[in-house]
Protein backbone atom coordinates (compact mmCIF):
# COMPACT_ATOMS: atom_id res chain seq x y z
CA UNK A 1 0.00 0.00 0.00
CA UNK A 2 2.18 2.81 -1.26
CA UNK A 3 0.57 6.18 -0.71
CA UNK A 4 2.80 8.71 -2.39
CA UNK A 5 2.25 10.77 -5.50
CA UNK A 6 5.16 10.89 -7.91
CA UNK A 7 5.20 14.16 -9.79
CA UNK A 8 7.29 17.14 -8.73
CA UNK A 9 7.69 19.94 -11.26
CA UNK A 10 10.33 22.64 -11.23
CA UNK A 11 9.20 25.86 -9.70
CA UNK A 12 8.22 28.82 -11.89
CA UNK A 13 10.57 31.73 -12.34
CA UNK A 14 8.08 34.27 -11.07
CA UNK A 15 8.11 35.09 -7.34
CA UNK A 16 5.69 33.15 -5.17
CA UNK A 17 2.09 34.33 -4.99
CA UNK A 18 1.13 36.46 -2.03
CA UNK A 19 0.27 34.49 1.07
CA UNK A 20 -3.49 34.86 0.64
CA UNK A 21 -4.62 31.61 -0.93
CA UNK A 22 -4.41 29.96 -4.31
CA UNK A 23 -6.45 32.12 -6.66
CA UNK A 24 -4.44 34.58 -8.79
CA UNK A 25 -5.69 38.16 -8.74
CA UNK A 26 -6.96 37.83 -12.27
CA UNK A 27 -9.08 34.79 -11.41
CA UNK A 28 -10.61 36.07 -8.05
CA UNK A 29 2.49 9.27 -3.94
CA UNK A 30 1.13 5.87 -4.36
CA UNK A 31 0.64 3.84 -7.45
CA UNK A 32 3.78 2.84 -9.31
CA UNK A 33 3.15 5.10 -12.22
CA UNK A 34 3.82 4.04 -15.76
CA UNK A 35 6.80 5.47 -17.59
CA UNK A 36 4.44 7.95 -19.17
CA UNK A 37 3.68 9.49 -15.80
CA UNK A 38 7.31 10.32 -15.35
CA UNK A 39 7.55 11.56 -18.89
CA UNK A 40 5.26 14.34 -17.73
CA UNK A 41 7.91 15.35 -15.23
CA UNK A 42 10.61 15.31 -17.90
CA UNK A 43 8.44 17.44 -20.16
CA UNK A 44 8.15 20.03 -17.43
CA UNK A 45 11.85 19.94 -16.78
CA UNK A 46 12.35 20.77 -20.43
CA UNK A 47 9.70 23.46 -20.53
CA UNK A 48 11.08 25.26 -17.49
CA UNK A 49 14.78 24.62 -17.89
CA UNK A 50 15.30 28.24 -18.89
CA UNK A 51 13.78 29.51 -15.67
CA UNK A 52 16.02 30.42 -12.74
CA UNK A 53 14.13 29.95 -9.47
CA UNK A 54 13.82 32.93 -7.18
CA UNK A 55 15.19 32.28 -3.68
CA UNK A 56 12.89 33.07 -0.79
CA UNK A 57 14.26 35.69 1.62
CA UNK A 58 15.09 34.30 5.03
CA UNK A 59 12.93 36.99 6.67
CA UNK A 60 9.92 34.78 5.88
CA UNK A 61 11.01 32.21 8.42
CA UNK A 62 9.64 33.73 11.58
CA UNK A 63 9.96 31.26 14.41
CA UNK A 64 6.60 29.78 15.28
CA UNK A 65 6.80 26.64 17.43
CA UNK A 66 4.04 24.10 17.04
CA UNK A 67 1.66 23.35 19.86
CA UNK A 68 3.06 20.88 22.36
CA UNK A 69 0.73 17.93 22.72
CA UNK A 70 2.77 16.78 25.71
CA UNK A 71 1.93 19.83 27.81
CA UNK A 72 1.45 18.94 31.48
CA UNK A 73 -1.98 20.61 31.76
CA UNK A 74 -3.63 18.11 29.39
CA UNK A 75 -5.98 15.70 31.17
CA UNK A 76 -5.98 12.52 29.11
CA UNK A 77 -6.65 10.12 31.97
CA UNK A 78 -10.43 10.55 32.24
CA UNK A 79 -13.44 10.65 29.94
CA UNK A 80 -16.74 12.11 31.31
CA UNK A 81 -19.81 9.81 31.13
CA UNK A 82 -21.78 12.38 29.12
CA UNK A 83 -22.87 11.14 25.70
CA UNK A 84 -20.88 12.22 22.66
CA UNK A 85 -20.81 11.26 18.99
CA UNK A 86 -18.86 8.17 20.03
CA UNK A 87 -22.06 6.81 21.61
CA UNK A 88 -24.02 7.08 18.34
CA UNK A 89 -24.44 3.53 16.96
CA UNK A 90 -24.99 4.88 13.44
CA UNK A 91 -21.58 6.58 13.28
CA UNK A 92 -19.03 4.69 11.23
CA UNK A 93 -15.32 5.25 10.69
CA UNK A 94 -15.51 4.04 7.08
CA UNK A 95 -15.54 6.55 4.28
CA UNK A 96 -18.60 5.14 2.51
CA UNK A 97 -21.00 6.86 4.93
CA UNK A 98 -20.82 10.69 5.10
CA UNK A 99 -20.20 12.48 8.39
CA UNK A 100 -22.59 15.32 9.23
CA UNK A 101 -22.62 18.11 11.83
CA UNK A 102 -19.01 17.37 12.68
CA UNK A 103 -18.17 20.89 13.84
CA UNK A 104 -20.99 20.78 16.38
CA UNK A 105 -20.08 17.26 17.51
CA UNK A 106 -16.44 18.18 17.90
CA UNK A 107 -17.28 21.37 19.85
CA UNK A 108 -19.41 19.32 22.24
CA UNK A 109 -16.57 16.83 22.81
CA UNK A 110 -14.11 19.65 23.46
CA UNK A 111 -16.53 21.26 25.92
CA UNK A 112 -16.51 18.01 27.90
CA UNK A 113 -12.70 17.89 27.67
CA UNK A 114 -11.74 21.54 28.36
CA UNK A 115 -8.04 20.82 28.85
CA UNK A 116 -7.79 20.26 25.09
CA UNK A 117 -9.33 23.66 24.30
CA UNK A 118 -7.46 26.91 23.87
CA UNK A 119 -3.79 27.53 23.18
CA UNK A 120 -2.14 26.97 19.82
CA UNK A 121 -3.83 24.84 17.23
CA UNK A 122 -3.05 21.17 17.69
CA UNK A 123 -1.42 19.13 14.92
CA UNK A 124 -1.50 15.35 14.50
CA UNK A 125 0.89 13.87 11.94
CA UNK A 126 -0.29 10.85 9.96
CA UNK A 127 1.80 8.64 7.71
CA UNK A 128 1.76 5.04 6.61
CA UNK A 129 2.95 2.25 4.39
CA UNK A 130 1.74 -1.06 2.99
CA UNK A 131 0.72 -3.95 5.31
CA UNK A 132 3.22 -6.38 3.86
CA UNK A 133 7.05 -6.57 3.58
CA UNK A 134 8.84 -4.58 0.91
CA UNK A 135 10.15 -6.26 -2.22
CA UNK A 136 13.17 -4.00 -2.40
CA UNK A 137 16.28 -5.10 -0.49
CA UNK A 138 16.59 -1.71 1.25
CA UNK A 139 12.87 -1.01 1.41
CA UNK A 140 11.95 -2.08 4.94
CA UNK A 141 15.05 -0.47 6.41
CA UNK A 142 14.38 2.79 4.58
CA UNK A 143 10.78 2.78 5.84
CA UNK A 144 12.05 2.19 9.37
CA UNK A 145 14.52 5.05 9.07
CA UNK A 146 11.81 7.26 7.58
CA UNK A 147 9.47 6.43 10.47
CA UNK A 148 12.24 7.27 12.95
CA UNK A 149 12.76 10.55 11.14
CA UNK A 150 9.09 11.48 11.58
CA UNK A 151 9.08 10.32 15.19
CA UNK A 152 12.15 12.48 15.87
CA UNK A 153 10.56 15.57 14.35
CA UNK A 154 7.30 15.03 16.20
CA UNK A 155 9.05 14.47 19.54
CA UNK A 156 11.11 17.64 19.14
CA UNK A 157 8.05 19.72 18.25
CA UNK A 158 5.50 18.21 20.63
CA UNK A 159 3.39 16.68 17.85
CA UNK A 160 1.68 13.30 18.06
CA UNK A 161 2.25 10.76 15.27
CA UNK A 162 -0.07 8.06 13.96
CA UNK A 163 1.61 5.62 11.56
CA UNK A 164 -0.80 3.30 9.78
CA UNK A 165 -0.01 0.02 8.00
CA UNK A 166 -3.58 -1.19 7.43
CA UNK A 167 -5.57 -0.83 4.21
CA UNK A 168 -8.78 0.63 5.63
CA UNK A 169 -10.66 0.44 2.34
CA UNK A 170 -9.39 -2.36 0.05
CA UNK A 171 -10.91 -0.65 -2.99
CA UNK A 172 -8.95 2.54 -2.31
CA UNK A 173 -5.41 1.31 -2.66
CA UNK A 174 -2.13 2.90 -3.66
CA UNK A 175 -2.18 6.71 -3.34
CA UNK A 176 -5.95 6.76 -2.66
CA UNK A 177 -5.40 4.80 0.57
CA UNK A 178 -4.58 7.90 2.59
CA UNK A 179 -8.11 9.34 2.35
CA UNK A 180 -9.82 6.62 4.44
CA UNK A 181 -6.96 6.86 6.96
CA UNK A 182 -7.36 10.62 7.36
CA UNK A 183 -11.15 10.23 7.56
CA UNK A 184 -10.86 7.77 10.47
CA UNK A 185 -8.11 9.79 12.14
CA UNK A 186 -10.26 12.93 12.28
CA UNK A 187 -12.94 10.96 14.14
CA UNK A 188 -10.43 9.33 16.48
CA UNK A 189 -8.76 12.66 17.32
CA UNK A 190 -11.33 15.43 17.87
CA UNK A 191 -8.70 17.22 19.94
CA UNK A 192 -6.57 17.76 16.80
CA UNK A 193 -7.19 20.94 14.82
CA UNK A 194 -5.06 19.82 11.88
CA UNK A 195 -4.17 16.46 10.36
CA UNK A 196 -0.75 16.55 8.70
CA UNK A 197 -0.38 13.82 6.10
CA UNK A 198 3.26 13.01 5.21
CA UNK A 199 4.15 10.30 2.66
CA UNK A 200 6.47 7.54 3.82
CA UNK A 201 9.13 8.65 1.32
CA UNK A 202 9.09 12.27 2.52
CA UNK A 203 11.92 13.07 4.94
CA UNK A 204 12.22 15.97 7.37
CA UNK A 205 15.57 17.57 6.66
CA UNK A 206 15.26 20.67 8.86
CA UNK A 207 14.48 19.53 12.38
CA UNK A 208 14.51 23.13 13.66
CA UNK A 209 11.80 24.49 11.37
CA UNK A 210 8.26 24.87 12.74
CA UNK A 211 5.18 25.13 10.58
CA UNK A 212 3.86 28.72 10.32
CA UNK A 213 0.46 27.35 11.27
CA UNK A 214 -1.02 30.73 12.18
CA UNK A 215 -0.62 31.86 8.58
CA UNK A 216 -3.11 29.21 7.46
CA UNK A 217 -5.93 30.21 9.81
CA UNK A 218 -8.22 31.24 6.94
CA UNK A 219 -7.74 27.96 5.06
CA UNK A 220 -8.66 24.31 5.49
CA UNK A 221 -6.19 22.57 3.17
CA UNK A 222 -2.52 23.42 2.64
CA UNK A 223 -0.45 21.86 -0.17
CA UNK A 224 2.84 22.58 -1.89
CA UNK A 225 2.18 24.04 -5.33
CA UNK A 226 2.10 26.99 -7.71
CA UNK A 227 -1.06 28.82 -8.86
CA UNK A 228 0.65 29.70 -12.15
CA UNK A 229 1.01 26.04 -13.03
CA UNK A 230 -2.57 25.31 -11.99
CA UNK A 231 -4.31 28.07 -13.91
CA UNK A 232 -2.02 28.91 -16.80
CA UNK A 233 -0.29 25.61 -17.56
CA UNK A 234 -3.12 23.34 -16.35
CA UNK A 235 -0.61 20.78 -15.18
CA UNK A 236 -1.27 17.77 -13.00
CA UNK A 237 2.23 18.47 -11.65
CA UNK A 238 1.24 21.92 -10.38
CA UNK A 239 0.99 20.67 -6.79
CA UNK A 240 2.01 17.62 -4.77
CA UNK A 241 -0.53 15.52 -2.86
CA UNK A 242 2.07 13.63 -0.83
CA UNK A 243 2.38 16.15 2.00
CA UNK A 244 -0.51 18.30 3.15
CA UNK A 245 -2.33 19.82 6.11
CA UNK A 246 -6.10 19.40 6.36
CA UNK A 247 -8.22 20.99 9.06
CA UNK A 248 -10.33 18.75 11.29
CA UNK A 249 -13.74 20.18 10.35
CA UNK A 250 -16.93 19.45 8.41
CA UNK A 251 -15.53 21.18 5.32
CA UNK A 252 -12.75 18.59 5.19
CA UNK A 253 -15.12 15.62 5.50
CA UNK A 254 -17.23 17.03 2.66
CA UNK A 255 -14.16 17.78 0.57
CA UNK A 256 -12.72 14.29 1.04
CA UNK A 257 -16.07 12.79 0.00
CA UNK A 258 -15.91 14.66 -3.30
CA UNK A 259 -12.21 13.98 -3.74
CA UNK A 260 -12.75 10.26 -3.08
CA UNK A 261 -15.56 10.17 -5.65
CA UNK A 262 -12.80 10.16 -8.27
CA UNK A 263 -11.17 7.06 -6.75
CA UNK A 264 -11.19 3.38 -7.74
CA UNK A 265 -14.13 2.53 -5.45
CA UNK A 266 -16.36 4.92 -7.40
CA UNK A 267 -18.55 3.81 -10.34
CA UNK A 268 -17.30 6.97 -12.09
CA UNK A 269 -13.63 6.03 -11.75
CA UNK A 270 -13.11 5.38 -15.46
CA UNK A 271 -14.97 8.55 -16.38
CA UNK A 272 -12.76 10.61 -14.08
CA UNK A 273 -9.66 9.11 -15.66
CA UNK A 274 -10.80 10.33 -19.06
CA UNK A 275 -11.74 13.73 -17.66
CA UNK A 276 -8.35 14.17 -16.04
CA UNK A 277 -6.35 13.13 -19.11
CA UNK A 278 -8.37 15.45 -21.33
CA UNK A 279 -7.94 18.34 -18.89
CA UNK A 280 -4.24 17.89 -18.18
CA UNK A 281 -2.30 17.42 -21.40
CA UNK A 282 0.86 16.45 -19.51
CA UNK A 283 -0.90 13.54 -17.76
CA UNK A 284 0.33 10.51 -19.69
CA UNK A 285 -1.44 7.66 -17.87
CA UNK A 286 -5.17 6.89 -18.07
CA UNK A 287 -6.19 6.16 -14.47
CA UNK A 288 -7.72 8.75 -12.19
CA UNK A 289 -5.26 9.73 -9.46
CA UNK A 290 -5.55 11.76 -6.27
CA UNK A 291 -3.19 14.52 -7.34
CA UNK A 292 -4.92 15.21 -10.67
CA UNK A 293 -8.21 15.16 -8.78
CA UNK A 294 -7.01 17.90 -6.47
CA UNK A 295 -5.76 20.05 -9.33
CA UNK A 296 -9.08 19.55 -11.15
CA UNK A 297 -11.12 20.70 -8.16
CA UNK A 298 -8.95 23.81 -7.81
CA UNK A 299 -8.75 24.61 -11.52
CA UNK A 300 -12.45 24.27 -12.25
CA UNK A 301 -13.72 25.66 -8.99
CA UNK A 302 -16.00 22.62 -8.82
CA UNK A 303 -17.72 22.50 -5.44
CA UNK A 304 -16.41 25.93 -4.42
CA UNK A 305 -13.51 24.37 -2.53
CA UNK A 306 -10.60 26.45 -3.78
CA UNK A 307 -11.25 29.50 -1.59
CA UNK A 308 -10.18 27.41 1.41
CA UNK A 309 -7.18 25.73 -0.26
CA UNK A 310 -3.72 27.24 0.15
CA UNK A 311 -0.83 26.51 -2.19
CA UNK A 312 2.39 27.00 -0.23
CA UNK A 313 5.56 27.81 -2.16
CA UNK A 314 7.50 30.15 0.12
CA UNK A 315 9.51 27.33 1.67
CA UNK A 316 10.12 23.62 1.10
CA UNK A 317 6.77 22.42 2.49
CA UNK A 318 7.89 19.45 0.44
CA UNK A 319 10.86 19.68 -1.89
CA UNK A 320 11.82 17.63 -4.93
CA UNK A 321 14.77 15.47 -3.88
CA UNK A 322 16.65 15.79 -7.18
CA UNK A 323 17.30 19.49 -6.56
CA UNK A 324 18.22 18.98 -2.90
CA UNK A 325 20.34 15.88 -2.24
CA UNK A 326 23.41 17.05 -4.13
CA UNK A 327 23.60 20.17 -1.96
CA UNK A 328 23.34 18.56 1.48
CA UNK A 329 27.09 18.43 2.16
CA UNK A 330 27.48 22.12 1.31
CA UNK A 331 24.50 23.01 3.49
CA UNK A 332 26.06 21.08 6.38
CA UNK A 333 29.32 22.97 5.91
CA UNK A 334 27.55 26.34 5.95
CA UNK A 335 25.69 25.53 9.15
CA UNK A 336 28.90 24.35 10.82
CA UNK A 337 30.55 27.62 9.84
CA UNK A 338 27.63 29.61 11.28
CA UNK A 339 28.00 27.74 14.55
CA UNK A 340 31.78 28.18 14.56
CA UNK A 341 31.67 31.93 13.92
CA UNK A 342 28.39 32.68 15.66
CA UNK A 343 27.57 33.40 19.32
CA UNK A 344 28.35 30.83 21.99
CA UNK A 345 24.67 29.95 22.46
CA UNK A 346 24.70 28.16 19.07
CA UNK A 347 27.33 25.73 20.37
CA UNK A 348 26.05 25.33 23.92
CA UNK A 349 25.06 21.83 24.99
CA UNK A 350 21.43 21.56 26.09
CA UNK A 351 18.66 19.16 27.00
CA UNK A 352 16.45 17.89 24.20
CA UNK A 353 13.33 19.24 25.90
CA UNK A 354 14.56 22.82 25.33
CA UNK A 355 15.55 22.14 21.72
CA UNK A 356 13.12 24.71 20.29
CA UNK A 357 14.66 27.59 22.23
CA UNK A 358 18.01 26.87 20.56
CA UNK A 359 16.29 26.43 17.20
CA UNK A 360 15.02 29.98 17.68
CA UNK A 361 18.57 31.24 18.25
CA UNK A 362 19.73 29.59 15.03
CA UNK A 363 16.80 31.11 13.17
CA UNK A 364 17.88 34.56 14.37
CA UNK A 365 21.47 33.87 13.27
CA UNK A 366 20.40 32.73 9.80
CA UNK A 367 18.26 35.84 9.43
CA UNK A 368 21.43 37.91 9.47
CA UNK A 369 23.23 35.93 6.77
CA UNK A 370 23.27 36.50 3.02
CA UNK A 371 22.15 33.47 1.03
CA UNK A 372 20.43 31.74 3.95
CA UNK A 373 17.38 31.26 1.75
CA UNK A 374 15.26 28.28 0.91
CA UNK A 375 15.13 26.99 -2.65
CA UNK A 376 17.68 25.65 -5.14
CA UNK A 377 20.00 28.68 -4.89
CA UNK A 378 19.96 29.09 -1.11
CA UNK A 379 21.85 27.23 1.58
CA UNK A 380 19.16 27.00 4.23
CA UNK A 381 18.12 23.48 5.13
CA UNK A 382 15.11 22.27 3.14
CA UNK A 383 12.19 21.53 5.46
CA UNK A 384 10.96 18.32 3.79
CA UNK A 385 12.77 16.37 1.06
CA UNK A 386 10.36 14.19 -0.91
CA UNK A 387 11.74 11.21 -2.83
CA UNK A 388 8.83 11.13 -5.22
CA UNK A 389 9.25 8.57 -7.97
CA UNK A 390 11.83 6.50 -6.06
CA UNK A 391 9.40 3.85 -4.76
CA UNK A 392 11.79 2.66 -2.00
CA UNK A 393 9.56 -0.23 -0.94
CA UNK A 394 8.86 -1.83 -4.31
CA UNK A 395 12.17 -0.76 -5.86
CA UNK A 396 10.34 0.10 -9.09
CA UNK A 397 11.82 3.56 -9.30
CA UNK A 398 11.55 5.87 -12.25
CA UNK A 399 14.03 4.71 -14.88
CA UNK A 400 15.62 8.15 -15.10
CA UNK A 401 16.85 7.70 -11.51
CA UNK A 402 19.80 5.52 -10.58
CA UNK A 403 20.34 3.71 -7.29
CA UNK A 404 22.56 6.62 -6.26
CA UNK A 405 19.75 9.07 -6.98
CA UNK A 406 17.22 7.22 -4.86
CA UNK A 407 18.64 4.73 -2.35
CA UNK A 408 21.90 6.51 -1.61
CA UNK A 409 20.10 9.83 -1.78
CA UNK A 410 17.59 8.72 0.84
CA UNK A 411 20.34 7.53 3.17
CA UNK A 412 22.10 10.87 2.77
CA UNK A 413 18.94 12.81 3.60
CA UNK A 414 18.18 10.55 6.57
CA UNK A 415 21.70 10.92 7.98
CA UNK A 416 21.58 14.68 7.31
CA UNK A 417 18.45 14.87 9.47
CA UNK A 418 19.72 12.37 12.03
CA UNK A 419 22.86 14.42 12.60
CA UNK A 420 20.66 17.27 13.80
CA UNK A 421 19.16 14.91 16.40
CA UNK A 422 22.38 13.12 17.34
CA UNK A 423 23.98 16.52 17.94
CA UNK A 424 21.81 16.84 21.06
CA UNK A 425 23.22 13.53 22.26
CA UNK A 426 26.83 14.49 21.53
CA UNK A 427 27.42 12.57 18.29
CA UNK A 428 27.29 12.90 14.51
CA UNK A 429 27.76 10.57 11.54
CA UNK A 430 31.25 10.26 10.13
CA UNK A 431 29.72 11.25 6.78
CA UNK A 432 26.29 11.40 5.17
CA UNK A 433 26.84 7.94 3.68
CA UNK A 434 28.30 6.31 6.78
CA UNK A 435 26.56 4.32 9.52
CA UNK A 436 29.47 5.11 11.86
CA UNK A 437 29.16 7.94 14.34
CA UNK A 438 31.77 9.94 16.20
CA UNK A 439 31.60 11.83 19.52
CA UNK A 440 31.65 15.62 19.48
CA UNK A 441 34.07 17.58 21.71
CA UNK A 442 32.99 20.38 24.00
CA UNK A 443 32.34 23.68 22.17
CA UNK A 444 32.05 21.92 18.83
CA UNK A 445 32.61 23.01 16.07
CA UNK A 446 34.92 25.79 17.28
CA UNK A 447 36.99 23.20 19.11
CA UNK A 448 37.25 20.96 16.03
CA UNK A 449 36.04 17.35 15.72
Amino acid sequence: MQMQSSCSPPRPKSPPMARSGIIPSSLGDGLVFTAGAFLALLIFLGLYSFLSPTPIPNRLFSFSPSFSSTSSHIDDTSDPPDETFYDDPTLTYTIDKPISNWDEKRRHWLKLHPSFSGGRERILMVSGSQPYPCRSYHGDHLLLRSLKNKADYCRLHGIQLFYNTALLNPSMNFFWAKIPVIHATMLAHPEADWIWWVDSDAIFTDMEFSLPIDQYRAHNLVLHGWPELVYKKKSWCSLNAGVFLIRNCQWSFDFMDEWASMGPQSPDYEKWGKTQTSTFKDKMFPNSDDQSGLVYLILTGKGGWRDKIYLENEYYFQGYFAEIVGRLENITARYIEEERQGPTVLRRRHAERVFLSYAKEMNVQLGRQKGADTGPTGWRRPFVTHFTGCQPCSGDRNKVYSADNCTVGMYKALNFADDQVLRIYGFRHASLVSVDVQPLPFDYPRSGG
